[in-house]
């Protein structure tokens, strides 16, 4: 399996890149700003990619998702929950951002347990609400991408449209915890982790 990742924007919000090394299909994982460098590595590693799957619906994160669809030929896939942000430039927050303004639908909606099949991977949608009403979390193999559920020492911020605390809390425990400690932690922002390290040391799990 190969992983790649950017981080760009004014947020610093990161970018993933998913592929299967065999077929060469891909998923892009919060394409946020950084068009031209996903295009670099699709085409040097000759990637096909299939999806462009959004953790949740927050400007900083689907920046680039109109450009990116249109040069990939990808379908967009989001969480049924927040299907309304990514429509609405005042509820995704794109309009307040330093970046264009996205009002897009999806291609399909998500649910809870759903398996997004690429090449020989399949990724599997953990529905974490909390950071928003449709947030998800997304795991591959030995890997979770958490968007901005869960980060590393920290947890995402609940008080924009769609946040709970007490919903992420339990999203983190109860959908999260439940890996092994070995499983690496891919965040939306900020360094990657594992699940042991966050059980241990996260302050807000405690």
């Amino acid at each position: 399996m190969l992983i790649r990742e950017l981080s760009s924007g004014v947020y610093g919000a990161n970018c993933f890149i998913v592929a299967s090394q065999e077929t060469k299909d891909a998923i892009i994982i919060d394409p946020s700003d950084n068009t031209k460098g996903l295009m670099d590595i699709i085409n040097d590693e000759k990637l096909n990619v299939k999806y462009i799957v959004l953790t949740h619906g927050h400007g900083d994160h689907i920046g680039g998702i109109v450009e990116l669809k249109d040069a990939t030929n990808s379908e967009i896939l989001i969480h049924e929950d927040d299907k309304e942000m990514l429509e609405d430039k005042e509820l995704n927050l794109s309009s307040q951002m330093p970046m264009v303004t996205v009002e897009i639908s999806p291609d399909a909606l998500l649910k809870d347990g759903d398996l997004i099949k690429f090449g020989n991977l399949e990724a599997k949608v953990i529905h974490t609400k909390g950071h928003t009403k449709g947030c998800i979390s997304i795991k591959i193999e030995d890997n979770i991408f958490t968007g901005d559920t869960l980060f590393k020492g920290s947890i995402g911020r609940t008080d924009l449209y769609g946040g709970s605390y007490d919903d992420i809390i339990a999203s983190i425990k109860d959908k999260l915890m439940i890996y092994e400690d070995h499983i690496t932690v891919y965040p939306g922002h900020g360094p990657s982790s594992t699940i042991g390290y966050e059980r241990n040391n996260n302050p807000f799990l405690r």
